[in-house]
């Protein structure tokens, strides 16, 4: 990351918390371009964002791909991101879990690939531990995340774990003392896919938007499956 503490941080407990990242220039930018009809947003925000320019552009700046690179290596590249959009009028609670699937330009029958889904239009698979392994997200908070707005949640070390089925993760909710990630406006969150996180509902009216980007290590990580950039 910035720094070898903060590196080291992602690497033994799955995430980091960085404040003031990202210029409020650059978060109204943001937060103007998910307002526009052409961003195909629904009430808890945006699917494959990647579409918008704003946010392409945020994806390659050079914080971005600083943070990405001290991270994954020279060759990280955004693949990826959602724009989520909680508020009293889209209000949800996300079950603990891992994110395991992964946007790929073809479908193929591959030794630790599947169950695969399709959503708006692009297929999905969920991918093996050691394909995650090589994937950060990094989580611009176009709002203060705070306790009440339901802020994102996380079970420090469980990325070391691979990919895990239900009981597993049930049971490790159950274990492991559960670390509230409050971010501020402009901060960003450094998160592994693999580690256990969850999110309840806001209790408050203040809304909790967030750019969900996601790099990979290198364009090759997944080859002949290819990622789709979305």
């Amino acid at each position: 990351m910035s720094n070898d503490s903060e590196r080291d941080k992602v690497g033994e407990q799955g995430f980091a918390v960085l404040p003031r990242v990202v210029s409020p220039e650059i978060v109204d930018q943001i937060s103007d371009a998910i307002l526009q009809p052409a961003s195909h947003r629904s009430r808890a925000g945006v699917r494959h964002a990647m579409h918008l320019a704003p946010v392409r552009r945020i994806a390659a700046c050079s914080k971005l791909m600083a943070l990405a690179g001290d991270m994954l290596g020279p060759k990280a590249f955004p693949f990826r991101a959602t724009i989520f959009d909680k508020s009293s009028d889209a209000n949800w609670l996300v079950v603990w879990h891992q994110d395991t699937a992964l946007p790929l330009r073809h479908r193929l029958d591959m030794p630790g690939w599947g169950p695969w889904s399709k959503k708006e239009g692009v297929s999905y698979a969920h991918a093996p531990a050691e394909v995650l392994s090589r994937v950060l997200a990094l989580r611009i908070h176009l709002d203060d995340s705070t306790a009440d707005n339901g802020p994102l949640r996380v079970l420090p070390g469980t990325h070391k774990l691979g990919v895990l089925d239900d009981d597993r993760i049930h049971q490790l909710s159950e274990q492991v003392a559960a670390v509230e990630c409050l971010v501020p406006r402009g901060g960003v969150l450094a998160l592994r896919p693999l580690l256990v996180h969850s999110s309840s509902k806001s209790r408050s009216e203040v809304p909790r938007r967030v750019l969900h980007i996601e790099y990979a290590a290198s364009d090759s990580i997944v080859k002949p499956l290819e990622l789709e950039v979305v």
